[in-house]
């Protein structure tokens, strides 16, 4: 028995959006979701009960910081990160590898695994599929994620696919190292770039594994947004209708939408944190920046539509205020109001696959929200360093 289950709710009648539910150790999570990032073990400018009252029922945490600081003993001998971080709701950490494949000439791949330079220190280090596998064990989350290579975009089809093989490869070592099935869940990772027969290949390889869940990573990694859509669609029906499909690092308005209409069940992204430490509010009309003089004199609401905390107690002026002056409120308040705004999305998606009517709820939201910048071009990210 794996220690995550999915039950498929509803299957929209129109698009392959679905309504189901992930149980896990700590709680069950109402799908599609998004999961807020809690990089280091926190959700960066929030409580985690703030957290909890916004809506989140998993958060992610990362397994490369983690290990780097405060070191993965410190976590466990804490009782893991449910008691470390005084967080009661289901938790899902990331391999690392994205991050891992991000520092560059800092890291080299082998078949072994990566050899890498901390970032924070410059220390060697040495992370393998095995080694991932222990860390996470001793973190303690309900899912933990395969080791896996990230390519990058654009990248060569002979590198892309030797990357997805050794992918598979690590797969296979990972779950032959996780014994703790019954408290953790281990998820396999798709890669394959843009191409879609490699996708494909890749997805076939892990399924046959016979996971929990799966995940759909390299992807959000700079190729434009209409790309994204292709492949996904290329590929999500490779990936079993009973069990989670996840798209890591994902979480603009417009991607969740596109995604769920695709079939995707879980999304992650450090979108809604870091835009919000810089003074831009994600709103039912778009992105608002809060540097804008034109708000100095604007007592409205931050989303007259948003009933968040911070909507519902604060004037855009004062959030400007708070910004120019360089106050920690001002990335306090943003973030509650872009994770209370991105959670509200995803509860009446859930509402509108159970009532058929996604697509007229997509259409209603839209012809409100602006896409702006950077809208062609998917750069969102996972759990970054």
């Amino acid at each position: 028995m794996h220690a995550a289950r999915y039950e498929l709710l509803k299957t929209d009648e129109k698009t392959k959006a679905r309504r189901g539910r992930l149980t896990t150790p700590h709680g069950a999570i109402e799908t599609p979701v998004f999961m807020p990032v809690g990089t280091a073990a926190t959700v960066k400018a929030m409580k985690p009960e703030d957290v909890a009252k916004a809506g989140a029922e998993i958060i992610l945490s990362n397994t490369y910081h983690l290990y780097l600081r405060p070191g993965a003993d410190v976590v466990e001998k804490a009782g893991g990160l449910h008691t470390f971080m005084n967080w009661d709701g289901a938790i899902l950490t990331d391999s690392g590898g994205f991050q891992v494949f991000s520092l560059g000439d800092l890291r080299k791949i082998s078949e072994e695994g990566v050899s890498f330079r901390s970032h924070i220190d410059g220390s060697s280090h040495m992370m393998t599929p095995e080694t991932c596998v222990d860390i996470q064990n001793a973190l303690g989350a309900d899912i933990i994620m395969a080791f896996d290579e990230c390519t990058p975009y654009p990248a060569d089809r002979d590198y892309v696919k030797n990357s997805l093989e050794r992918t598979t490869r690590w797969l296979e070592r990972c779950k032959a190292h996780h014994k703790d099935v019954e408290r953790q869940s281990l998820f396999g990772i798709m890669q394959g770039g843009v191409y879609a027969d490699l996708r494909i290949q890749s997805a076939k390889e892990i399924v046959e594994m016979d996971l929990p869940g799966y995940a759909i990573g390299g992807l959000s990694v700079g190729e434009p947004k209409p790309l994204m859509y292709e492949i996904l669609d290329s590929c999500v029906d490779y990936l079993p209708p009973d069990k989670p499909r996840y798209l890591m690092g994902v979480g603009s308005p417009d991607c969740l939408f596109e995604g769920v209409e695709r079939g995707i069940d879980m999304f992650d992204c450090v979108l809604p944190t870091r835009v919000a430490r810089n003074g831009m509010a994600i709103t039912s009309q778009g992105n608002l920046n809060i540097k804008n003089a034109k708000f100095e004199y604007d007592y409205t609401a931050l989303d007259p539509e948003c009933d968040c905390y911070t909507c519902k107690n604060y004037s855009r002026a004062y959030l400007r205020h708070l910004f120019k002056a360089d106050e920690i409120l001002s990335a306090m308040l943003l973030t509650t109001h872009n994770i209370t705004f991105l959670l509200n999305i995803m509860s009446n998606i859930r509402k509108a696959i159970a009532g058929n009517r996604f697509q007229s709820y997509k259409k209603e939201f839209f012809e409100k929200y602006e896409v702006k910048q950077n809208a062609d071009t998917c750069t969102e990210g996972s759990a970054g360093l």
